[in-house]
């Protein structure tokens, strides 16, 4: 007898994460984090014969494992309903985003893509009516929403904490790409840094959006003009290494956004800070479970990831908040977070019961919309010269 959806794990495919990738294996170990979600199929790499060594590595029936996405799709899409997957993550290179999100949305399959969503803003659209006609779920793993500390953030920004917003700066600087790396044989970095595959941008589409992403998520408010200067500091790469830019928000807001791949000695140095006329507010990635408040005249406030406090300010933070204070959360459990919303989400759309609003709390089409027009405007900006552009409303 058939289970309902609630009282059984989805079945999830993938798509990409085969061998020499990163990010696969981070998304396999977040989904099953909950044990909301079973890996039972998937297209690994574009050549059959890897994507059939992943999918033994990984213990799936051979059946599963298919030497394309337009084979999988096509497949699932046939097979009964207590056996086809329930959803698809994809973590390919962003060239492959549109085309395998498509199939898998046409063939009625829920959607978890990686970021950026597509090459261009126009196919982002495209995508949009895609998923508006199929009525899937459709998720972009914006990973650092996910963080509990990154809600607190956004709620206490709702509520009136830090007063009217005046300034924001964000920025995320690493160091990986200083040298030419994608000669040396790193999968990571050729892919990165080839326009057929990457897209327009290289650091600021690889990285940037998620400073944009951020900035967006916490303040709630939208960037209309950016000033953008981008450089290729490593010689003959063919896309960005590093971006400096000027932005103008929504309410006289004004900020920085930054992000470069060629700065010695950072890691992972994603950080915001958001400035309001009654407190300043700061949030760094190498330090996740902690946030700064900052009140005029006063001491600085450090709020920790676990405290009953927390619960208070932002239900979304404690209903994500895994562990006690003291054991820290991150990476993996902010991706994490994501496919758990995103489960409870598909879970009431297939019962065609109400889902709950702190479940659709995830990235969706819109904030990949949203990261295909910075990527243009950054890129339009800086060829002519530094610029002022505008971002559609």
């Amino acid at each position: 007898m058939a289970h309902s959806i609630f009282e059984r794990k989805l079945r999830i495919g993938m798509v990409g994460g085969g061998p020499g990738a990163f990010i696969g294996a981070v998304h396999r170990k977040a989904f099953a984090l909950d044990g909301q979600y079973e890996l039972v199929a998937g297209a690994f790499s574009s050549d059959p014969k890897k994507s059939a060594q992943t999918g033994k590595e990984l213990m799936l029936d051979p059946k599963r494992v298919y030497g394309s996405f337009a084979e999988m799709a096509a497949v699932e899409k046939t097979l009964s309903p207590d056996m086809r997957i329930d959803a698809v993550s994809i973590v390919t290179p962003n060239n492959v985003h549109y085309p395998a999100a498509k199939a898998f949305l046409e063939a009625g399959i829920h959607v978890i893509c990686d970021k950026p969503v597509c090459m261009s803003a126009s196919e982002a659209k495209k995508l949009k009516a895609v998923i508006q006609k199929s009525g899937k779920i459709f998720a972009l793993t914006h990973n650092y929403t996910g963080y509990v500390m990154v809600k607190l953030a956004r709620d206490l920004v709702r509520a009136g904490e830090l007063g009217k917003l005046l300034k924001i700066v964000v920025r995320y600087p690493q160091s990986w790409l200083v040298t030419a790396a994608e000669k040396s044989g790193s999968k990571q970095a050729e892919w990165r840094t080839d326009p057929k595959r990457s897209g327009a941008a290289g650091c600021m589409g690889d990285i940037g959006t998620h400073a944009e992403n951020l900035a967006e998520y916490i303040t709630g408010l939208r960037m209309i003009e950016i000033c953008a200067d981008l450089t290729t500091f490593v010689k003959g790469r063919k896309l960005d290494d590093n971006g400096d830019c000027l932005v103008r928000w929504e309410n006289g807001v004004k900020g920085i956004l930054y992000a470069s791949q060629i700065s010695v000695g950072k890691e992972n140095t994603l950080g915001i800070e958001v400035h309001g006329e009654k407190a300043s507010l700061k949030w760094e990635q190498e330090y996740p479970d902690d946030l700064w408040l900052y009140r005029d005249g006063k001491p600085g406030e450090l709020w920790r990831r676990g405290n009953p406090y927390i619960a208070k300010h932002s239900p979304a933070a404690a209903r994500l908040t895994r562990l006690p204070s003291g054991h820290p959360e991150a990476f993996l459990e902010a991706f994490a977070n994501i496919y758990y919303n995103v489960a409870e989400t598909i879970r009431h759309t297939e019962a065609k019961t109400k889902v709950p609003a702190l479940a659709l709390d995830f990235p969706n089409i819109s904030d990949g919309v949203r990261g295909m027009e910075f990527i243009e405007a950054v890129v339009k900006s800086s060829k002519l010269g530094a610029k002022w552009v505008k971002l559609p409303k």
